[in-house]
């Protein structure tokens, strides 16, 4: 548990440094949906910390998932409290759809080693059975289902339940763990996608815990009321961009080739002054997420680049539509001063 959001961060960022992460802290800036990203190989994370996890409502969350699938990335919050209760060591919580763990769980995991084991979901917390390994030592070994439910106190139902993957509460899985001299849970990686849900305990057999919720429909970038001219942003898709207005971001749009979706654009748009603002911020974002970054301005004059981003008017936006057009416009500029 923390008491001070910004010395939190800083704990934060120095973890994941020493951890070998590349990152950017973006906190200062408002409005923002995350306040670091964060790379380590093909690890990319948008990282959001709150004093109180309950403070991440369902609009925030839906806006974190969105850019986070986007860009490729898992996002994470790190949380001191839910309410007046402080988040547990060991264990991965989560609401709307985004993984919540708390700063002693993160330390645990990156400086210590010691991954999560649990779960919290409806009906308490929760380990993950090695399904596989249960039933492969239970067949060796010649035990019956009712055997292995009588050791661990719980239903012959039950047993099958964790051998299809079901979640176990921890006192039952240290009974099972003992019976059969094996180890049953399965650590967890908190920076893996999907990894709180979907996903059930065997007592919530026919309610699963709920995964993330449904992607809602994305602000097109053909939007009259988008950031970029709707005739502009037509064509851009039509020449093989998918692209995804964002607004409450470093960038404004996220702009991804349709045939090779990994290679992505942060786009800003704006005039020179805006650019100015906000270039420096773009192109870090940018470089930590391993993509391109350029600012769409009504008239760039002389100017080629502000700050390493790209600049391109709308004009020029429109000549160099094409993927392959557009990365060999954006070679030439950030060659260019």
């Amino acid at each position: 548990m923390f008491s001070n959001r910004e010395e939190a961060l800083v704990q934060v960022s120095e973890l994941l440094r020493r951890a070998g992460f590349y990152l950017f802290d973006v906190h200062h800036v408002r409005p923002t949906p995350f306040d670091l990203i964060a790379r380590r190989d093909s690890t990319l994370l948008l990282l959001k910390v709150l004093k109180n996890a309950d403070a991440l409502g369902p609009d925030d969350a839906s806006l974190l998932r969105l850019v986070a699938q986007a860009m490729g990335a898992v996002p994470i919050v790190i949380g001191g409290t839910s309410g007046p209760h402080a988040l547990e060591s060991g264990i991965l919580y989560s609401r709307h759809g985004v993984v919540i763990l708390s700063l002693e769980t993160l330390v645990e995991y990156l400086a210590e080693g010691i991954p999560p084991i649990l779960v919290s979901g409806p009906g308490g917390k929760f380990a993950r059975v090695d399904g596989r390994q249960l039933r492969r030592t239970r067949e060796v070994r010649g035990l019956s289902l009712a055997a292995v439910a009588d050791a661990a106190g719980v239903s012959r139902r039950t047993i099958q339940l964790y051998e299809e993957g079901a979640g176990a509460d921890l006192s039952i899985l240290d009974r099972l763990e003992r019976f059969l001299a094996v180890q049953l849970a399965i650590p967890l990686d908190p920076f893996a996608e999907g990894v709180v849900g979907p996903y059930r305990g065997a007592a919530e057999e026919d309610r699963p815990l709920p995964g993330p919720p449904a992607r809602g429909p994305a602000q097109r970038a053909a939007s009259p009321r988008g950031p970029l001219p709707a005739a502009l942003a037509e064509e851009l898709n039509e020449r093989g961009w998918d692209l995804i207005i964002t607004l409450r971001t470093p960038f404004d749009v996220l702009a991804r080739d349709g045939r090779h979706r990994e290679e992505r654009v942060l786009i800003g748009v704006g005039d020179l002054q805006s650019a100015e603002r906000r270039s420096r911020l773009l192109f870090h974002v940018a470089r930590v997420a391993e993509g391109e970054s350029l600012f769409v301005v009504p008239d760039r004059r002389s100017r080629t680049n502000m700050e390493g981003v790209p600049l391109v008017s709308y004009q020029e936006l429109r000549q160099h539509a094409g993927p392959e057009e557009l990365r060999e416009l954006l070679r030439e500029r950030r060659r260019r001063p």
